[in-house]
């Protein structure tokens, strides 16, 4: 999970950038970068940290020219955030800089094939800098002398496309000629087109959500569809192409369970209103295995749940508290390295209001469970504040596989529903009664908003790889790197 941006401006797109990354700030904390370009010079700025801390007022200057890109990243196995902060550049063919979300479940086929029948060179462990490589040989393939057309840079795409296997979704910048923006055959990540018009001509912007491009004054376009690329001259002309022959759309459905602001819109869906209907289809399955229940109040883990546990409380006629203070300078919890963290983390995160709780049979509503250690520490904080029982509710199914297509999800052992029943969760979380969502209950809640979409990216539920290219040995090799052991020790 990361956050792009790349916008085509007529005046300097410096602030514009940074400002869109701090409206995608939650889709990543570890690290920063933004690239511009003016004429045929680049200007870069990365680093690790959060975007406020990353550039400084000089930082902004230096970075000239209207057109550039920008990524905020998440933390992911054994990689150095400083080292392997994006965009990523190579000078061959133009100059591109480039930056990815998602991950490639061949990435190190591809880095083999780059370095030995490409002749390039891979200088980091990250699949971004793979996915840039394949589309620079590939360009590089394809023109001569400064001839460059939107053609050349879709039939690129599709060759990427042929090449590369799992969930991605990128911007990048041809100095001097354009930005171009494409989405894998499934559209697993997403990507969204802005346009503004101004008194010295038409913007446009591309984002991971239309969030960004909402908060920077552009009217939301459309999405970049799955398997397609978009191309946007430097002057300001909008090109697009199917590039996959097979595409088909399969979002991923975790996006709209956790990662994506409820403001969003993806793929057509309002990320809020699907958290409403998951929160009615919850309700509807508390009604059916305990119609008589005993529920006093209804309690979210703030944030992303709030939305969901509202229509739990509604539904089941229940009154809805807020009965956890958050501390906003905690990041995300699930994604932080080594479970000693992540359990101080939980302490510094959340405090309860004792009111809420004392004397009363508490519902917490979630909206996924993942290692299920700080969902038994928040259960334990209720007891603590007076609660006579604690009731979990997960707006998600049960988390047993992890995920493969860049959200970094922990290795399967470390999923605490992988190999466990109901009971069993309930009884290592320590509450009274535990519920999760039916994944044919959030697949319905989520593609109510669009029709079209035929299925979902849903492989942390039940296991089914979308991309069909998933093995066991990738699978291992990917626990091996995503453990907290492993963590620790880089």
């Amino acid at each position: 999970m990361c956050g792009i941006i790349g916008i085509v401006g007529r005046k300097a797109v410096n602030s514009g950038l940074y400002d869109g990354l701090t409206l995608l700030q939650h889709r990543g904390q570890d690290a920063a970068g933004i690239a511009t370009s003016d004429e045929h010079r680049v200007y870069s700025r990365k680093d690790s940290g959060l975007v406020r801390d990353v550039f400084s007022d000089q930082d902004m200057l230096q970075l000239r020219g209207n057109m550039g890109v920008a990524h905020c990243r998440y933390p992911t196995a054994g990689s150095d955030a400083a080292v392997e902060a994006q965009p990523f550049y190579v000078n061959s063919p133009y100059g591109i800089v480039f930056a990815h979300n998602g991950n490639l479940v061949n990435a190190e086929n591809l880095q083999h094939e780059l370095f030995e029948a490409d002749l390039r060179h891979i200088n980091t462990t990250s699949d971004s800098e793979v996915l840039l490589n394949v589309f620079a040989h590939e360009l590089r393939d394809r023109v001569s002398r400064n001839l460059l057309n939107e053609k050349d840079v879709f039939s690129s795409v599709a060759c990427v496309h042929k090449r590369c296997k799992g969930g991605y979704a990128a911007i990048g910048m041809i100095v001097g000629h354009g930005l171009f923006a494409f989405r894998d055959p499934m559209g697993i990540r997403p990507l969204s087109i802005g346009v503004r018009e101004t008194d010295s001509g038409t913007e446009y912007a591309v984002a991971s959500e239309s969030v960004a491009l909402a908060g920077l004054g552009f009217d939301f376009l459309r999405d970049v569809g799955a398997g397609e690329a978009i191309y946007i001259t430097v002057d300001g002309v909008l090109h697009a192409e199917q590039c996959a022959k097979q595409a088909q759309l399969a979002p991923c459905i975790f996006e709209y369970v956790y990662l994506a602001r409820p403001d969003s819109i993806i793929d057509e869906i309002s990320v809020y209103k699907s958290r409403l209907r998951m929160g009615e289809k919850l309700a509807g399955k508390i009604k059916r295995e305990r119609p008589e229940h005993d529920i006093d109040v209804v309690i979210p883990i703030p944030d992303t749940s709030r939305t969901s546990a509202l229509e739990v409380a509604f539904h089941l006629g229940v009154k809805y508290r807020e009965g956890f203070i958050k501390n906003r300078y905690i990041g995300r919890t699930f994604i932080m390295p080594g479970q000693e963290l992540r359990e101080k983390s939980v302490r510094q995160k959340l405090s309860p209001i004792e009111l809420e709780f004392a004397g009363k049979t508490v519902l917490l509503v979630d909206d996924s469970i993942v290692r299920g250690t700080t969902s038994g520490q928040i259960v334990q904080m209720a007891r603590d504040a007076g609660a006579t029982k604690v009731y979990l509710a997960s707006a998600a199914p049960p988390v047993r596989y992890p995920n493969v297509y860049g959200i970094d999800m922990p290795a399967a052992a470390e999923l605490i529903a992988n190999n466990r029943s109901i009971d069993q969760i309930s009884e290592l979380i320590g509450c009274d009664w535990l519920i999760y969502q039916d994944l044919e209950d959030l697949e319905e809640a989520v593609g109510f908003g669009n029709r079209t979409i035929r299925r979902f990216e849903s492989s942390c539920f039940n296991g089914e790889y979308t991309t069909g290219d998933v093995t066991e040995d990738y699978l291992e090799s990917l626990a091996r790197k995503r453990s907290d052991d492993a963590r620790q020790s880089t």
